[in-house]
This record gives structure tokens, sequence and C-alpha cells, in this order.
């Protein structure tokens, strides 16, 4: 939990003061680029806020309405940020930069700015503003990649592409997604610009604000995706729930299991139900401590285990 409020912390900061910057730079220049990551600064500030309060609300003690915890909070704000913040502004985005193809609307290729009595094309500050972005989401996305990185190791997983569709920590998810897509949008913006000034094309402007649009769009909706299915109540990745299926089938005395579940109720919280019958010889007593030493082996196996409901039954039955 610490480690997602850092990366969202980092994040936080580094696209307000970003944002301010773009903005200054679209005002000076009018360029339709600049102008989309504007959009996309606001709106991964934006994010940043919704993250924080999933992770403060979702800390929250259980209650008698909520008898397993709020975790489920982060899962909600989260699909919050990818269809409201992420879809909103790369809309946006893509609806400017449509209509600067179609218009030619662009100032990025000319126009002059003027600080402390001296006078510079205005490109050059949507130069510096695009390159100190970059520098900036790129020590975000090192906090946000070695936070990932770290649940790769510990859960085994073959790499990010993977960690994408198995990890419930859907914080540093979304901080990681977005500080990539920051990125890239900032490349794609430079590039257009640069490409506008040096051969008095403005389409080139133009289209890099339809891409940026388009490419938050896009991972709008694979967030929104990734986070529907913990939303639903996603179970364990299939080999570890069979991994504490087998602890509990291998014990002695259970002749079978009726039923084996397991469920996500916040990030990295897990809790497991199962259904087992045992031996119609043994009495309750030894039957309590078989259920017991199952439910301790199962949270000693499982870290992101919190709650572990075993209901004996007879063979019989």
């Amino acid at each position: 939990m610490a480690s997602s409020t850092s990366v969202v912390l980092a994040a936080l900061f580094a696209n307000g003061a970003i944002a301010v910057l773009k903005f200054a730079g679209f005002l000076l220049t009018g360029s339709p680029a600049m102008l989309s990551e504007t959009y996309h600064s606001i709106s991964d500030t934006g994010n940043q806020i919704f993250l924080l309060i999933g992770i403060r609300y979702g800390s929250k003690e259980r209650s008698r309405e909520h008898p397993f915890g709020y975790g489920k909070a982060q899962f909600f704000y989260s699909f919050l940020v990818s269809v409201l913040l992420f879809g909103i502004a790369g809309w946006e985005s893509a609806k400017h930069g449509y209509d600067a193809v179609m218009h030619g609307e662009t100032a990025a290729v000319g126009g002059t700015a003027t600080l402390l009595g001296y006078s510079f094309e205005g490109v050059f500050v949507n130069y510096a503003v695009l390159i100190g972005a970059i520098a900036f989401e790129g020590y975000a996305l090192r906090k946000a990649h070695i936070a990932m990185q770290n649940q790769i190791e510990e859960r085994d997983w073959s790499g990010f592409r993977e960690a994408f569709r198995k990890t419930s920590d859907v914080t540093t998810l979304t901080a990681l997604t977005e500080d990539a897509i920051a990125m890239a949008g900032a490349g794609i913006a430079l590039l257009g610009i640069y490409l506008s000034r040096v051969t008095g094309n403005p389409l080139y402007d133009a289209a890099a604000a339809l891409l940026i649009g388009l490419l938050l769009m896009g991972f709008a909706a694979a967030l929104a995706w990734e986070n529907k299915r913990l939303l639903l109540g996603e179970s364990l990745p299939a080999a570890e729930e069979r991994r504490l299926r087998e602890l509990v089938a291998d014990r002695e005395g259970v002749d079978r299991i009726a039923g084996f579940r397991t469920v996500y109720f916040g990030p990295e919280e897990v809790v497991v139900t199962a259904d087992v019958a045992f031996d119609p010889n043994l009495d309750t007593a030894t039957i309590d401590g078989r259920i017991t030493a199952m439910e301790e082996a199962i949270l000693a196996e499982e870290s992101h285990v919190q709650k572990v409901y075993i209901e004996p039954e007879t063979s019989e039955s």
C-alpha cells in the first residue's frame, strides 16, 4: 500500500506542474498538439487525485455494512479514472486534433514570444516543456515500473503482459499505464511540432494531437476492461488457486472437496471458501482440528489471503 501511495504521489506532483507548463506553451503557440497534451496532463492529475481517494477509502476498517472491508473502493476509483478522465481527455484531444487536421488549425510553425525583454520563437517553449515533461514522466514511470517489477518477481509472472492481466494492484497498474502513455504522448507531440516547424506543414502538429487522443481512448478502454474483472469478483489465477486447493485435498481425512472458491475483495486481499467432505468416521473435535490446520496452511502459503472459511461435510452429503 505504501508503495502504491508513493507511486501516485510522484505522478501527481509531476503531472500538475507539467499541465501548467503545457498550457503556457499552447497559449504562446496555439499548437493543437500542445492543447492535447494539456488535456492529457490535466486528466493525469485528476487521475492521481481519484487514485489517492481510492487508497484512503479502501484502507477503512471493515464494518457491519462492509464485513470484508472497503478494498474494492480502489477498483471502483481506478475504473472511474479510466472511463471518465482518460476517456474524456482522449475524446477532447482527438476531437481537437481532428478539427485541426480538417481545417489546418495550428500556429506551431510560427509566432514569437517575449520574456524579460528577449524575443524568441514560441515553438522553443513547446520543445522545452515537452522535453521537461518526458524527464518528469520518466521519473514517475521508473517508480511505477519498480513497484510492478517487485510484484512480478513476487508472483513469479512471466512479465508485464501477464501482470497487466492478473494483478489486483490496480492503483500501481493505472499509474504505470498512465506514465507510459504520458511519455509516449509527449514524444508524439514533440515530433509533430518539430516536423511542422521544419517543413512548414501544419498537418504534422494536428495529426499528433489526433494520435494522442486516440492513444488515450485506447488505453482507457483497456484499463476499464481490466478493472471490470476485479469489480465483478475475480478469483485467484488458476495455477495459484489450484495450489491452495491441493493443500486442502492432500490433507489426511479429506475424502473430497465439494467446492473451492477464491475472490479478490481488494488489492492483494483474497478470501477463500471451501466445502470439504471428511471421512465420516472422524469425530467433531478431530474435524475442527483438521480445519484449523488447513486454514493455517493456506494463510502461510498465500500472503494475499486474508480470510479462510472451510465448511465441513460428510462423504454421504
